[in-house]
């Protein structure tokens, strides 16, 4: 393949497990991946999430939460979209071109933190999926074959 790649990651709301992919990726992989994040839906952007990436050096405070129909809609194509939860990949539109679909599932913080007892210990759930998507970007893009 010639150039970037262009790569999409799809969640439900574009507020956390997406968003920390497309920071990860611009921050790990931006010599070889253009990466975007989108929802089926938008719910803003997660402060935990903007929290627990700021810890990684990362700053998506700026980022926002995208409907993935904006992108079919402006025609923009995309090599790959990864779905990081359950529900987008159930309901990941079709693409046009040559787009791949690959499911990758994190856990939701958000729903993960619902029990936390402090502030602290549901940013650590935050944490551990930061972790693990970080875990998931470096494998790419060797992964996505």
């Amino acid at each position: 393949m010639k150039g970037k790649i262009k790569l999409l990651f799809l969640c439900t709301g574009n507020s956390c497990r997406s968003q920390m992919a497309e920071g990860l990726t611009q921050a790990l992989k931006k010599d070889g991946i253009d990466a975007y994040s989108a929802g089926i839906e938008t719910h803003g952007l997660n402060p935990n999430a903007v929290k627990v990436m700021n810890e990684e050096g990362i700053d998506i405070s700026n980022y926002n939460s995208e409907l993935v129909t904006d992108y079919i809609d402006r025609g923009i194509e995309f090599d790959y979209v990864v779905t990081v939860c359950g529900h987008a990949n159930e309901t990941c539109p079709v693409f046009p071109g040559k787009t791949k679909h690959i499911h990758i599932g994190f856990d939701d913080p958000p729903e993960l933190s619902k029990t936390a007892k402090t502030e602290e210990e549901a940013l650590n759930h935050y944490r551990r999926v930061r972790d693990e998507i970080k875990a998931y970007v470096k494998t790419l893009p060797e992964s996505l074959s």
